[in-house]
């Protein structure tokens, strides 16, 4: 059972992240719209690499990146909060012998505050895109995420909300996908409302 993480187990909340861009924006005395549009424009650079040079890269010296880097690891730190039911669901798959993974498409400071997070140690595997330097639903996420939990694709289960075209990644390297709420009126695939529905589903 390999889980997706924003809008699957956790909630993204935007306006965190209006604060974390307004905070950075008066740390680095900028424009807080315009830092705030070009923070979302380096996104796909941050979910496939290491914050350094992208912050390197926005004419930060050091001691402002590591600023910075404090202050979005504090607001991972906040966002990292499971939706109700979560943690006894990983509990209970981990208890009827599912292997539990994940994929997410973050940046490194969601990486470096995990082991701090009420998910540490739930999953067997976990694949964070900033580490693979992958994005779903490039195939071969999918396929890391089998390969650390030992299993074939085909046997495996992929559960999350449907951005990032990511079910019909999951679908394509022959896992079955699972969508969590309505964001897709169009999924003709198994769906659920909360994630505590997996244990009647499976």
């Amino acid at each position: 059972m390999i889980f997706d993480l924003f809008e699957t187990l956790i909630d993204y909340d935007e306006d965190r992240s209006r604060e974390f861009t307004t905070a950075a924006a008066e740390l680095l005395q900028r424009d807080p719209e315009d830092f705030h549009r070009l923070w979302r424009e380096g996104r796909d650079t941050r979910d496939t690499g290491p914050l350094a040079p992208y912050l390197a890269s926005l004419g930060l010296d050091d001691a402002l990146a590591g600023q910075l880097l404090d202050l979005r690891r504090a607001t991972a730190r906040r966002l990292l909060e499971p939706r109700p039911g979560v943690i006894e669901t990983l509990r209970t798959l981990r208890e009827r012998g599912l292997k539990t993974g994940l994929i997410t498409v973050c940046s490194e400071d969601t990486v470096d505050v995990w082991p701090e997070s009420p998910f540490a140690g739930l999953f067997d595997g976990e694949v964070f895109s900033c580490s693979a330097q992958l994005r779903k639903p490039d195939p071969r996420i999918y396929l890391l995420a089998c390969g650390k939990l030992g299993i074939e694709p085909t046997d495996a289960i992929f559960v999350g909300d449907g951005a990032n075209d990511e079910l019909a990644g999951a679908e394509r390297v022959g896992m079955r996908a699972v969508m969590i709420g309505d964001a897709l009126p169009d999924w003709s695939g198994a769906r659920i409302s909360a994630i505590p529905e997996l244990l009647e589903l499976i």
